[in-house]
């Protein structure tokens, strides 16, 4: 059928997540530092979510799209209430407590996540941990640098990429840089992604 249905630029989106926040039917996921439609069948159409984005990235378009279907809707709610589930990969997370030599480590793509991530954005299992090992500090708690435990985690293992997930704030550059200083030293070629999570638990 030929409906009204929101269309997200890619270009214009800056990945804030305050679509997908004002989405009540949970039509619009945050993938990639990206908001994208992630069920046409789950859009009504009334578009809540517009006036949320601060970059104009959404709009109406009359396309080709499958019907509203509001009984799916009400039983995605119900699920997920039910079925909220941990993506926890490992056990200890803490990065001063991870052993540097563990069979989760080998073939990994790894999240390096600052403490205070896990509180600023909400979805972070999902968004972030999801099919990763997860290792979590705070540099400027610890007092410590962590390059030198990072750099053998890295060294001694066959890690696939690593993300890390900090805050705005500048004290969190120290964990950026110990993950990057780690890739350095290791002698190895690991891609290094960087998201940056606001004091509103915006990604920007």
């Amino acid at each position: 059928m030929v409906r009204k249905i929101i269309k997200i630029d890619a270009e214009k989106c800056n990945g804030c997540g305050a679509c997908a926040a004002a989405c009540h039917e949970g039509a619009i996921e945050v993938s990639g530092g990206k908001a994208r439609l992630a069920r046409e069948d789950y859009c009504d159409g009334l578009g809540d979510c517009l006036p949320e984005c601060p970059c104009g990235a959404i709009s109406f378009e009359e396309r080709e799209a499958p019907a509203y279907d509001e009984a799916a809707v009400l039983a995605a709610k119900q699920s997920k209430a039910s079925a909220i589930s941990s993506q926890l990969g490992q056990w200890p997370c803490q990065i001063k407590l991870a052993p540097v030599n563990a069979p989760y480590f080998h073939g990994a793509e790894l999240l390096i996540a600052a403490d205070c991530t896990a509180y600023a954005y909400a979805n972070i299992h999902d968004d972030f941990m999801k099919g990763k090992i997860t290792l979590i500090g705070c540099s400027k708690l610890d007092a410590v640098d962590y390059s030198d435990k990072l750099t053998e985690i890295v060294r001694n293992n066959e890690i696939k990429s690593i993300t890390v997930l900090r805050m705005e704030v500048p004290c969190c550059g120290g964990i950026e840089m110990a993950a990057k200083r780690a890739v350095q030293n290791s002698g190895k070629n690991v891609p290094v992604q960087v998201a940056i999570v606001s004091i509103k638990g915006n990604i920007i």
